[in-house]
Formats: C-alpha cells, sequence, structure tokens
C-alpha cells in the first residue's frame, strides 16, 4: 500500500478537505500513475451532494484524470513508465458480458466500477482523481496522444467522450444538423467535436451570454431557449439534440424541434424526473434517448481525434485549495468551460 495526499469530501454536502489515502501495491496488470491534473465535472458535485442516492464517504471525486506513468506490473504490455496516460469515469468491468466483450465495458450487465464511490472487486472503495497518484489496471487506461497538453486534456476522459460516444453513435456529421442544448463544460465540448465531424452545429442556451464563445468554438448558429420564439423559429429543424443540462426540461417543448425520426439524446442528469407527452414522440417517430460515456476503445478513439483536430478542452486551472470555491462556481454555471486542478498543489 502506498499513503497519497487527496482532497476528499468526509460526508454528504461537506466541504472537500486535504487527507490522506491508501493506494493499493501495483499488481501483475496495474499501472501507476502520478496525477497531473483532473477535471472537475459536474458529476463530482452531485456524488458529493448524494444527489443521485446514497454514496460512500469519505469520497475522493474525480474521472477526468491526465498523468505519467511511474510504474507498471510485471504482466504490463501496454504501458511503460513515462508514458502520458488517462483515467476516465470506470476503473473495472465484469469482463465477460456481451457489452464487455463489444467494447462496451460502460454498458456491462454487471455494472462497472467507477474511478470513485464505487466498490472494486477487492471490496474496497475506489477513491478519483483528487488525489496524488492512482493505481489503474491498464485495461482501462488510456494514451494521451502527444499533440493534447495534459490539463486540456483531462475533461476529455468525461466530457469529451459523454459527447463524442453519442455524436458517433446518431451519425453526427456533414448534411446533420445537431444541436447541442447547454454551453457548459460538456456542451462546450460537444460544440467542438460535433463542429469536427462536419455537422450544422446550433447551440440552445439559456441565454445569448456566451455566443461568442460558441461561435468560435465552432457553432454556425446560436440561439437562446429563454426566448419562446426560438421554439416557433426552429420547429421540425433538427436530425439530433444532445442535452448535455443537468437540470429538468420541458422535454414536449424541445422534441418539437426535432425533425421526422430526429433523436433527442440526454447525457446530462437531472437528479428529479421529468414529465413527458408521448405525443411529443409518437408524432414525428422521433426518439428520446441516453447515452452513457464510451468504451476503452472509443475512448482512445476519442482522443487521437480531437488531438488530430487540434483541440482539448477550454480551462480553467485551479489550485487543489479552490476547490471547494470552484464546485460553488460550477454551480453558479460561472467556469468557462471546465475547471482542472493543478495536482502538484494538493
Amino acid at each position: 500500500m502506498t499513503t497519497v495526499a487527496a482532497y476528499a469530501a468526509p460526508a454528504a454536502k461537506a466541504p472537500l478537505e486535504r487527507t490522506t489515502i491508501e493506494r493499493r501495491a501495483v499488481r501483475e496488470f496495474d499501472v501507476l500513475i502520478d496525477i497531473r491534473f483532473a477535471g472537475i465535472c459536474h458529476s463530482d458535485i452531485h456524488q458529493v451532494h448524494e444527489g443521485w442516492g446514497e454514496a460512500i464517504f469519505p469520497m475522493v471525486p474525480g474521472h477526468e484524470i491526465a498523468g505519467i506513468v511511474s510504474e507498471v506490473g510485471p504482466g504490463v504490455t501496454k504501458f511503460q513508465v513515462g508514458d502520458r496516460v488517462g483515467v476516465g469515469c470506470m476503473v473495472d468491468s465484469c469482463r465477460e458480458c456481451d457489452n464487455c466483450k463489444a467494447g462496451l465495458e460502460q454498458y456491462c450487465t454487471g455494472g462497472n466500477v467507477g474511478t470513485y464511490n464505487a466498490v472494486g472487486k477487492d471490496g474496497e472503495p475506489t477513491y478519483g482523481g483528487y488525489a496524488e497518484k492512482i493505481v489503474v489496471d491498464e485495461n482501462f487506461v488510456v494514451t494521451i496522444p502527444e499533440g493534447l497538453a495534459l490539463d486540456e486534456a483531462a475533461p476529455l476522459l468525461c466530457a469529451g467522450i459523454t459527447t463524442y460516444s453519442p455524436l458517433k453513435h446518431w451519425n453526427a456529421g456533414p448534411g446533420k444538423k445537431v444541436a447541442i442544448l447547454g454551453m457548459g463544460g460538456l456542451g462546450h465540448m460537444g460544440v467542438k467535436i460535433a463542429h469536427a465531424l462536419g455537422a450544422e452545429v446550433t447551440v440552445l442556451s439559456q441565454s445569448l451570454r456566451k455566443q461568442d464563445d460558441g461561435l468560435k468554438l465552432g457553432a454556425d448558429h446560436y440561439y437562446a431557449t429563454s426566448d419562446e420564439a426560438t421554439f416557433k423559429e426552429l420547429a421540425g429543424t433538427f436530425d439530433l439534440i444532445l442535452s448535455t443540462v443537468s437540470a429538468p426540461l420541458n422535454l414536449d417543448a424541445y422534441l418539437s424541434l426535432l425533425k421526422t425520426d430526429g433523436a433527442f439524446v440526454n447525457v446530462g442528469a437531472p437528479e428529479e424526473p421529468v414529465a413527458l407527452n408521448l405525443f411529443s414522440v409518437i408524432g414525428g417517430r422521433k426518439t428520446l434517448a441516453g447515452s452513457g460515456i464510451g468504451g476503452i476503445q472509443e475512448t482512445q478513439e476519442m482522443l487521437d481525434f480531437c488531438a488530430e483536430h487540434g483541440f482539448g478542452a477550454e480551462i480553467e486551472l485551479i489550485r487543489a485549495d479552490e476547490i471547494n470555491e470552484a464546485y460553488e462556481r460550477v454551480l453558479a454555471s460561472d467556469v468557462r468551460y471546465r475547471f482542472v486542478i493543478d495536482t502538484a498543489t494538493i
């Protein structure tokens, strides 16, 4: 076991504080990673606040991890000391179900093991990336291409793959009209990726406050959803709407913006149930869907795609002692567009 410094929430809704945790000794197929940067995802806040249900405390959040390999187990073949690597939202799965065998570990029928707030196969709780080091099985580690800065790459391990996976699955590309709902940590990556895929991209945001940013990042159009005229003007427009917001929505209103056979895909996860009139999907053969993260192979594909197109996340780098302030700013939508912790300050 190795003792490392970390930031943890000691209880639900409690401020995060500096502490120490134990990392397991490197096993045969393990990789020890010196964490350099860790992104702050809204999911971290949901889980610290137990917004998605009972959680495990103390909790070390963080599933957007970028770092350098410092040790490998004797059976490791995919990585060597000095490699630039990343770890996303999961650190294990059953590896035996049909989904795992198909590279869809995120949909493991037995349940994948989350990077934090989960229990590993060894029966021990998992701790995430707000820490100096992490030990992960090589099969759940990805390579960060040289073309990506580590700090800008960290948020891609969640925000990047969470938007890339559905955009690819629902065939965003040339000739498709795609709307990104929400211009935050996930949304800004959705804009970049959809644009790079060749789609015609529209941002749907509560206001026009971030319009200039959206257009710079690749959006062709930008509309305020607080303006009722938006829903009249854009009725029947989109092939795909990707919703990145974590607040309850008027789904009927947004489904009206889809073409026949269009899809509304949720990647944001509100804490409360939402209402739906089923005629909103029946009248137009529309699809209301959801999407999780991506599998390990697809996550690597996403990183390579972002490197090829020359972009990472738009970030604000913070010290570890600014985490609690950053949480408040995320809740106030006061970040452009992802906080990243410099873990050297832990």
